[in-house]
C-alpha cells in the first residue's frame, strides 16, 4: 500500500508539473524575447531621435551607445549603411521600416528592429537595432534549467511528503492486518487500537465490535457445550444403571431381552452424546478419536443393528470387510456415527437392497454404502447444513455431521456415485 500512495502521488505531482511547467516556459520564452525587443526598440527610437536631418547633405550623423550586446546602424532611403553597424545593405525590416512604420524581423542569427526617421512627414533614413538571438536563446535556457529545476525541488517534497503520509496511511492498516492474523490464528482478545485517520478508525472499532460479539458467541457455545455434557450424560448414566440394576434381577426373565436392548439403546445414545462433544471440541471430551475396534466387529455390530430396521421394510442389509486386513484398528464410535448417518440415509430416501463394503487402498480404508436408489439432488447441495431432498421431514443435519466427523478423523466423505447412490468414506489407518 505505501509503494501505491507514492507511485498515485508521484504521478499527480507529475502531471500538475507538467501542465504548469509547459504553460510556464512557453510564457517565460515569450516574455525574455518581448523584453530584448523592447530594448531594441527603445534603443532604436532614441537613436532616431538623435539623427541629424541634413546627414543626406553630408553633415556628419551620431548614434548614441547601444545596449550591451546590440548594435546600432543609420540606413538612406537607398539601403545603404551610413552609420553604425549592420549589414552594408538594409535588410527587410529596413525595407518594411522605410513605409513609416517600426519593423520587426527575427532572423536565423538576430533579432531586429528597424524604425523609421522622418522630417517633415517623409522618411529619411532608418535605424536599424539588432541583438545576437544566441545571446536570448541562452537567457531562455537558463531560464528552463531554473524552472526544472523548481520542477525537481517540487518533485521531491512531494515525494517526501507521499512517503511520509504512506506510512500515516498504511501503520494503521498493517496493525489491523496483525490483529486480524492473531484472531486467525485463535486468540480473540486482541483488539485494534484507535490512529488518526477517521475512516481506519470506523474500521478498527467495526472489527473490535465483531470480535465482542463473536467472543461472546463462542461462549455461549461452549456454555451449550458445558451444559448439554452435564445435563445428557447424567439422566443417560442414572438410566444405564436402572437398566443394569433390573437385569440383576432373578425373577424378570420375560424382560431381560427387552432391558437389555433398553440397555444397548442408551449405550449407543451415550456413545452418539459423546462424538458430538468431541466434534464441538468440548474440553471434557478428547478431540482424537483412539483406534480401537477391528473392521469386522464394526461391521457386525453395524449388522446387528440395522438388519432387522430394513427387513421391516421388506429389504436386504449386507455387509462385507472385503480385502481389509485384520490387524486393522479403526475409531469404533464415530465410525459407527458416520455409517448409521448413511444407512439410516439409504434406509429413508433409497430403495432396493444395501450393501456396506470395505476395501483396502494401502494406509486407508474405503467404507462404501450403497443401495439401489437414484439421487438426484446436486452434489454441491447434498451436504449442506439444513438442506433435505424431499418432503421426508428431515432436518438435513446428518450428512453434514457425518462430514464433520470423517474430517475430524483425517478422513473424507463424498458421494461417489449417483445411480445407484453411493456414498465413500475414506478413512487412514495404520496396522494395530
Amino acid at each position: 500500500m505505501r509503494q501505491r500512495v507514492v507511485r498515485v502521488a508521484v504521478a499527480a505531482v507529475l502531471v500538475a508539473l507538467v501542465l504548469l511547467a509547459i504553460p510556464l516556459a512557453v510564457a517565460v520564452r515569450s516574455s525574455l524575447y518581448a523584453d530584448r525587443r523592447d530594448s531594441l526598440e527603445r534603443a532604436a527610437l532614441a537613436a532616431a531621435v538623435r539623427v541629424n536631418p541634413d546627414y543626406a547633405a553630408g553633415d556628419p550623423a551620431e548614434l548614441p551607445a547601444p545596449p550591451a550586446g546590440s548594435s546600432l546602424g543609420l540606413y538612406s532611403p537607398g539601403l545603404d549603411l551610413r552609420v553604425g553597424h549592420g549589414p552594408s545593405v538594409g535588410d527587410d525590416a529596413v525595407r518594411r521600416s522605410l513605409r513609416g512604420v517600426i519593423a520587426h524581423a527575427e532572423t536565423g542569427r538576430q533579432l531586429v528592429v528597424a524604425v523609421p526617421v522622418s522630417r517633415d512627414e517623409n522618411v529619411i533614413g532608418v535605424v536599424r537595432a539588432s541583438s545576437s538571438a544566441a545571446s536570448i536563446r541562452s537567457e531562455v535556457f537558463l531560464a528552463w534549467a531554473a524552472l526544472t529545476a523548481l520542477a525537481a525541488m517540487a518533485l521531491t517534497v512531494g515525494v517526501l511528503v507521499a512517503r511520509r503520509q504512506a506510512r500515516a496511511l498504511a501503520r494503521p492498516l498493517e496493525e489491523l492486518s496483525r490483529h486480524c492474523r492473531a484472531v486467525a490464528r485463535g486468540d480473540l482478545s486482541v483488539r485494534a487500537e484507535a490512529s488518526t485517520i477517521a475512516e481506519i478508525d470506523q474500521v478498527a472499532r467495526t472489527h473490535n465490535d465483531m470480535l465482542h460479539s463473536l467472543t461472546e458467541l463462542l461462549r455461549h457455545e461452549r456454555d451449550f457445550t458445558s451444559n448439554a455434557s452435564h445435563q445428557l450424560r447424567t439422566p443417560l448414566t442414572g438410566l444405564q444403571l436402572t437398566l443394569e440394576a433390573g437385569l440383576a434381577q432373578p425373577d424378570d426373565r420375560m424382560l431381560r431381552p427387552f432391558l437389555r436392548e433398553a440397555l444397548e439403546g442408551t449405550r449407543r445414545v451415550h456413545d452418539t452424546v459423546e462424538e458430538v462433544l468431541r466434534l464441538a471440541g468440548s474440553p471434557r471430551v478428547g478431540n482424537q478419536a483412539a483406534a480401537d475396534r477391528s473392521v469386522a466387529d464394526l461391521l457386525a455390530e453395524t449388522d446387528a443393528l440395522w438388519r432387522g430396521l430394513f427387513a421391516e421394510q421388506g429389504r436386504r442389509l449386507m455387509c462385507e470387510c472385503g480385502d481389509a486386513p485384520d490387524d486393522t484398528r479403526v475409531s469404533g464410535r464415530p465410525l459407527t456415527e458416520i455409517i448409521g448417518v448413511l444407512l439410516d440415509n439409504a434406509r429413508v430416501h433409497g430403495r432396493g437392497s444395501v450393501h456396506v463394503a470395505v476395501r483396502d487402498l494401502g494406509g486407508a480404508l474405503a467404507f462404501d454404502v450403497c443401495d439401489e436408489g437414484v439421487l438426484r439432488i446436486e452434489p454441491d447441495r447434498l451436504f449442506a447444513r439444513g438442506h433435505t431432498g424431499d418432503s421426508s421431514g428431515g432436518a438435513g443435519i446428518g450428512l453434514a455431521f457425518a462430514r464433520d466427523l470423517a474430517a475430524s478423523l483425517g478422513g473424507r466423505l463424498s458421494l461417489t456415485s449417483s445411480d445407484p447412490t453411493t456414498f465413500t468414506l475414506l478413512i487412514p489407518v495404520r496396522p494395530a
